[in-house]
């Protein structure tokens, strides 16, 4: 075999090499992508069927209340202009309470019930989740006092 021809190979392998590693990667980046949706946007259909994302809001007052095996909590998540229903089967964390925020992953189950697998509670006074907030605002409800988010309108910080 020829010098020649065998540099061709070797860069056909590197080339093969580098597509597969490529392939590998972004199917790997798109199987973790997990979306923020508000329960308006999901009473509107723009959540995926079947797939997981991330629904946020904040935890309806009296809604909070335990199945009968006594490890499933059903909760109510609102942006104050629709309600979803959520499940979920674990510890919940510490700051989880009535009327704060909350971010839940999950996917949607055949019932329209939002199960959800993780479950994540504001962590402090002053944040909410750039999303969370703007949908907030958008429904109407004043968000909090000194909350800070990035206007996505004008790209300014905000106080």
């Amino acid at each position: 075999m020829k010098p020649r021809h065998r540099r061709m190979i070797w860069i056909l392998g590197g080339v093969a090499a580098l597509g597969v590693a490529a392939t590998l990667v972004l199917n790997a980046f798109q199987s973790n992508l997990v979306f923020f949706f508000t329960p308006t946007q999901i009473a509107s259909g723009e959540a995926p069927q079947g797939r997981a994302f991330r629904v946020g809001g904040l935890v309806k007052e009296g809604s909070v209340r335990r199945e009968g095996d006594g490890t499933t909590i059903v909760f109510d998540v609102t942006d104050n202009a629709r309600t979803i229903s959520v499940a979920y089967t674990g510890i919940l964390p510490d700051l989880f309470k009535e009327g704060r925020g909350v971010v839940a992953q999950g996917s949607i189950e055949a019932d329209g019930r939002f199960r959800a697998s993780n479950v994540l509670a504001k962590h402090d006074e002053n944040y909410m989740p750039p999303e969370a907030a703007e949908a907030l605002r958008r429904a109407g409800h004043p968000v909090g006092a000194p909350q800070q988010f990035v206007d996505k309108a004008n790209k300014t910080v905000a106080q």
